[in-house]
């Protein structure tokens, strides 16, 4: 189970690909002949293909998992806080990250028992390994869509705009997804950020009184603002509360 993770990530890669590559996959890039034994040695153009998909990996780390919410939302919070370096890029990357690995675990397994194991036990073909794999993946996007997203795209790519959630073609699934995150993303940043805009508010109003107007209100409030966010364990409240949107 170690290497499931990245296989599950370059299975959903070759999902959006799947109508090109599996009519091709199955022939020979090359062919060799042993000497001695006369054995033919054929390397298949799946071997490439997977090769190659490995540079698609961070794209579809965006677009088919909850990271693009994840990092969007820490991106927002730190600047709620007021902070610009800290905590670091590579600290936020990480973390959302993680979150996701936890948030895509349930949909990496099923991806690796349902399809990686046959195929790689050659119970299966790679088409079927296609099919099986983009199920977990259908349910796990399909509950975190939006409607109007979905119909947005159907509208953009010229499908039927009455077809149901299952007919969606998985293409025009990803996008709407994608929006759908975004949207979602700068939901919980907008209520993220009262808490912090009260606090400059009312350092604000109290510096102004005092007739401090020359003093930034933002060296005063800061401290205050990481004050409270510790107090009411913020990173921990925040992963929490991530992590369950997906599942509640």
């Amino acid at each position: 189970m170690g290497r499931s993770p990245l296989l599950a990530l370059l299975l959903m890669t070759l999902l959006l690909l799947a109508p090109s590559a599996s009519a091709e996959l199955s022939l020979p890039l090359l062919n060799l002949t042993d000497g001695d034994s006369n054995q033919q040695i054929s390397i298949k153009l799946e071997i490439l293909a997977l090769m190659t998909l490995l540079s698609l990996l961070p794209a579809m780390l965006l677009m088919l998992t909850s990271f693009t919410r994840i990092i969007v939302v820490l991106a927002i919070l730190r600047q709620a806080i007021g902070l610009q370096q800290s905590p670091p890029n590579k600290v936020l990357v990480g973390l959302a990250l993680v979150l996701t690995l936890c948030i895509m675990r349930p949909v990496g397994t099923a991806i690796y028992t349902d399809a990686i194991a046959p195929y790689d036990q050659e119970q299966i073909n790679f088409t079927e390994a296609l099919s099986r794999a983009e199920v977990p993946l259908r349910d796990f996007i399909q509950p975190n869509t939006r409607r109007s997203d979905v119909e947005q795209m159907l509208r953009i790519s010229g499908e039927d705009m009455t077809l149901q959630d299952d007919q969606v073609p998985f293409l025009v699934l990803i996008p709407a997804f994608v929006l759908s995150e975004l949207k979602s993303a700068f939901q919980i940043g907008f209520l993220l950020f009262l808490p912090f805009l009260i606090i400059d508010l009312i350092v604000a109003s109290v510096l102004m009184s005092m007739g401090m107007m020359m003093l930034s209100p933002l060296v005063i409030s800061l401290p205050f603002k990481l004050m409270v966010f510790v107090l009411v364990d913020g990173w921990s409240m925040l992963s929490a509360t991530l992590t369950a949107s997906y599942w509640s």
